[in-house]
């Protein structure tokens, strides 16, 4: 398949993108430190396909969430929640005798040994999501269907429902996979890098960071990532301070990374950003890379899309911001090398009133 999502007959009204995977109640923090420390957290939402659709419904595309929830007052929020961005949230459904899921988190950096975590989602109505709660056929039609790792950690049903879902099969919409490799959401850390392998190569447009390919595959560099995961049509390697890595078209398995048989490979650089806090970037990448995708934008815009919709969650404090208009973020990405080097995006980059710094 290729990179670019194709368009059906009744695209005018169906959702561009569907997201599906579990959403909680997130509990921020009032101040840094260990949560044993922290006296009073502010309610949020959080997950990562939710994320997505969130970002992209605020970009101006049509946007579907597909979950389970509980029949209680968290499930309403997230669903109210959600919705509130122009999301499309009518494939939730909800679950009466399982709850909502919550966590907690620390202000830190979660890639940091002091960031903590505590999840109150075992049980779950997202973890009991399954090919006969949720079968393919009932999906809103869509260019673009977006997953992730996470959910396939939940449990055996979430796992067999990703299998279903990137089955080939006629008239398949473009699957994206989001590795996101969480190893204390998985009861077998020891099966979870097969399974994600597994998932990534069934799929046509994977994320990956290289620190958790390393970490998971025991891969170091894009090339080698690339040399693991030969079948997607679109492998963006992302690569943190230096940028990311986007290979473009399907690998010869006979290849190396490094070889014509890869795929056109394209590099670009990040953006220097002044973080207010470092929660949520992935997922905006993402949204951004999605976006400019369903825009049939070249490779590197696509990426620098990507880094812009990031730096607009990474110089606020949640997961979740308005993103920077259009033409703001077109005129921006359309920059040449040079003066796209020199960016540097700090608070209130994002409003039409604020001017960017160049250094």
């Amino acid at each position: 398949m290729s990179g670019t999502p194709a368009r059906t007959a009744d695209a005018a009204t169906a959702a561009e993108v569907v997201c599906l995977g579990e959403s909680m109640v997130t509990f921020l923090p009032s101040q840094p430190g260990r949560l044993a420390d922290v006296p009073s957290f502010g309610r949020g939402i959080g997950g990562a396909e939710s994320n997505v659709a969130c970002a992209l419904a605020a970009a101006g595309h049509r946007a579907a969430w597909v979950s389970r929830v509980g029949a209680d007052g968290f499930g309403d929020h997230l669903v109210e929640a959600i919705a509130g961005y122009g999301v499309d949230t009518s494939g939730v459904r909800r679950d009466p005798s399982r709850p909502t899921g919550i966590y907690f988190r620390t202000a830190t950096d979660r890639a940091t040994d002091v960031h903590e975590v505590a999840y109150y989602r075992a049980g779950s109505a997202a973890s009991a999501m399954s090919p006969d709660n949720i079968p393919y056929a009932t999906l809103p039609a869509t260019r673009v269907l977006h997953l992730s790792g996470i959910t396939a950690a939940l449990s055996a049903d979430c796992l067999a429902l990703l299998h279903d879902l990137t089955a080939p099969r006629p008239g398949r919409p473009l699957i994206s996979f989001d590795v996101n490799h969480r190893p204390g959401l998985w009861r077998d850390a020891d099966a979870s890098p097969e399974v994600l392998l597994d998932l990534a190569r069934r799929s046509d447009l994977v994320f990956v960071g290289e620190d958790e390919a390393e970490e998971a595959w025991g891969v170091t560099g894009a090339a080698a990532i690339r040399a693991a995961l030969p079948e997607p049509a679109t492998l963006v390697v992302k690569r943190g301070a230096e940028g990311a890595t986007v290979f473009s078209g399907t690998a010869d398995t006979q290849g190396t990374a490094d070889t014509p048989d890869a795929g056109d490979i394209t590099t670009v650089p990040a953006l220097r950003v002044d973080v207010v806090a470092p929660v949520g970037a992935g997922d905006a990448f993402a949204a951004g890379f999605l976006s400019a995708t369903l825009r049939d934008l070249p490779v590197r815009d696509r990426v620098r899309h990507g880094h812009l919709m990031a730096a607009a969650v990474l110089t606020v404090p949640g997961d979740l911001t308005a993103p920077p208009a259009r033409a703001h973020a077109d005129s921006l990405a359309a920059l040449d090398d040079e003066a796209w080097g020199r960016l540097r995006l700090g608070p209130g980059w994002t409003g039409d009133d604020q001017e960017v710094r160049t250094t």
